[in-house]
């Protein structure tokens, strides 16, 4: 959320800064929201003092009076008033997006995101590499049919093997996180309140693409940055605690309505997936740095699978909602031939924080601030399961497994 006295102030920028995200905002309803919010608020206070001083002079000496009755209801009103516009306001607010950092490359889709390196080659293959729903099939790992009859189209079932290394993959990614990057592991609820998902920014805007139960108003968690953002919510850090790094594994629900249509076959698009989120909770000044670093722990799980990617920044108009600023890291998939998109590291700046009322305490005697949120993805499933299954197969249909899984997986081969 951004704070409404930074609009009221800097209205020209921030407009800017939607029209570069290709967006749209209810700014000028804010304004005018905001103009008639702070008359009220002036007629307020000037009654209360003309209620105040006539209590102090006795001429008003009970409220059970004409003059007195006739005050107070006004008054009342105008709190009522205040309170709606107030409310108003900030429904309004939810919807405003994040303000791209001057960093932020200026583009108006997908295509305007800049590659910033790579590492890797392709691998070149003597035969022609097939893609993974055909790999899953003929080692029976993955079962389409069944995973359609059991919740229909975009679910399957991993079998023997292939949920074994679905779990050697979290599980090494965890063990990697927790033991040389330095993050706290941290399991939370797959199901939240309403308000966790106002301050992570996925409601209002993203209503209609998450799962919901009514009856309880409990919400299926699209990734685990949700829970992990309301972790501290209502809090202020003491000092000397930041920064805060976290990972989880969360089962993920997302109902893929942005994409009908696309990515029918495999298991690239599902309703549900597996992930691994990275989290941190900086000071404002160590943000810029805290993000690089958290790409660069996210890289590192793909160089130990020995999986070629590249990262690319994204442009103005592919930001997320809460992004100020984020990188894309993308492994090649031999099979499917392209580039899958396996993690996406933000910082969102205070703009959770806000809506989340996190703060910090820089020293025991200083004024509390909002803290920095950043998030990214350590890494995906099924994607990496993707490009594992097609970098990794030789021509007789087998699939080796990188040696970084061995341990977990307990042999090198499945075929």
């Amino acid at each position: 959320m951004l704070d409404l006295k930074f609009i009221r102030e800097n209205i020209d920028l921030v407009q800017e800064a939607v029209a570069k995200r290709q967006d749209t905002a209810p700014l000028d309803e804010i304004l005018e929201l905001d103009l008639e919010r702070r008359q009220k608020v002036l007629e307020l206070e000037s009654l209360r003092h003309i209620r105040k001083e006539a209590a102090r002079e006795r001429k008003i000496a009970k409220e059970t009076t004409d003059e007195g009755r006739e005050l107070r209801s006004k008054i009342r009103v105008l709190e009522e008033e205040v309170r709606s516009l107030d409310n108003q306001i900030e429904g309004l607010l939810l919807q405003v997006p994040n303000i791209p950092q001057p960093t932020v490359p200026l583009g108006k889709d997908e295509r305007d995101n800049p590659i910033v390196r790579s590492w890797g080659e392709p691998k070149s293959f003597d035969f022609p590499p097939a893609p993974h729903w055909k790999l899953g099939e003929s080692l029976g790992i993955i079962d389409f049919e069944r995973g359609v009859k059991l919740s229909g189209t975009r679910f399957y079932v991993l079998k023997g093997l292939g949920a074994r290394l679905q779990r050697a993959i979290i599980s090494f990614m965890l063990d990697l996180h927790t033991t040389e990057h330095g993050y706290q592991e941290v399991y939370p609820p797959f199901m939240v309140k309403r308000e966790c998902m106002v301050g992570s920014g996925n409601l209002p805007k993203f209503a209609d693409t998450l799962y919901h139960d009514e009856e309880d108003d409990f919400w299926f968690v699209p990734t685990a940055e949700v829970p992990i953002t309301n972790l501290h919510r209502d809090e202020i850090i003491p000092p000397g605690v930041l920064p805060i790094y976290y990972v989880a594994y969360t089962a993920c629900f997302r109902r893929e309505k942005m994409s009908a249509g696309k990515d029918t076959r495999g298991i690239k698009r599902g309703h549900q997936f597996d992930k691994v989120e990275l989290y941190k909770f900086t000071e404002p000044f160590t943000s810029d740095q805290e993000l690089e670093k958290l790409v660069n722990d996210a890289e590192q799980v793909c160089q130990k699978l020995g999986l070629p990617y590249r990262v690319k920044q994204l442009c103005t108009a592919d930001l997320g909602f809460a992004s100020s600023k984020s990188y894309d890291i993308e492994m090649w998939a031999p099979g499917c031939s392209e580039w899958l998109e396996v993690s996406s590291c933000s910082d969102c700046g205070d703009f959770q924080a806000r809506r989340a009322d996190i703060r910090y305490r820089p020293a025991s005697d200083a004024k509390p601030q909002f803290v920095h949120t950043l998030n990214g993805s350590g890494l995906a499933l099924p994607r990496v399961l993707i490009a594992l299954l097609e970098n990794y197969q030789q021509a007789d249909g087998s699939i080796l497994i990188p040696e970084v899984l061995q341990p977990y997986v307990g042999q090198k081969v499945i075929k």
